[in-house]
């Protein structure tokens, strides 16, 4: 009876293990640039020298955004693509910033985000020295005043957890009448 209830247990483990997903390594990879269609290499170009180095949770948020860039329109298209030209510039901690930013404007009442949006469309007016003038003042005034880290918060990487039923107990059926 022992063995018996054993053996299952092992053909159940062994059957669990061989169904395509349900490891959580699997579930976490992500393909590399070269297992990408060409469509997505297209799209993605931009991260063509980075994307190998790219942890899977970036990369499966910009196969997301590849995989709704066709039904975009044009002038969408090509603020992606911008967007994506400028991340890859950013180094780790511009990005982490950028991420800090985007979140605290998440959060912004719709007051705030109409001031912001309206100091933004200024700024759009203004001539090319002029915001090359801004630049070198603010990246002036990171330099005299760093963030201090205890007002930055953490990233924290999403990852899977192992499945919460124990692979050694018998799985439980139900019968329906």
């Amino acid at each position: 009876m022992a063995q018996t209830f054993c053996r299952l247990i092992l053909a159940i483990t062994l059957v669990l293990a061989s169904i395509p997903g349900y490891s959580r390594d699997s579930l976490n990879t992500q393909p590399t640039w070269s297992e990408l269609n060409s469509q997505q290499r297209v799209i993605l170009a931009p991260f063509s020298s980075s994307w190998n180095n790219t942890d899977n949770y970036s990369r499966k948020k910009w196969l997301a955004i590849a995989k709704r860039y066709p039904s975009m329109g044009t002038e969408e298209r090509v603020r992606t693509q911008n967007h994506m030209k400028e991340w890859v510039k950013l180094t780790p901690e511009e990005r982490k910033r950028a991420r800090e930013k985007y979140k605290s404007l998440r959060r912004s009442s719709p007051n705030q985000k109409a001031t912001l949006k309206n100091k933004w469309q200024e700024y759009q007016a203004l001539p090319e020295s002029e915001k090359k003038r801004l630049k070198s003042v603010a990246k002036h005034q990171d330099k005299i005043h760093p963030v201090p880290k205890s007002l930055t918060l953490p990233l924290k990487k999403k990852t899977l957890s192992p499945p919460t039923r124990p692979l050694t107990s018998p799985p439980h059926f139900v019968a329906t009448p």
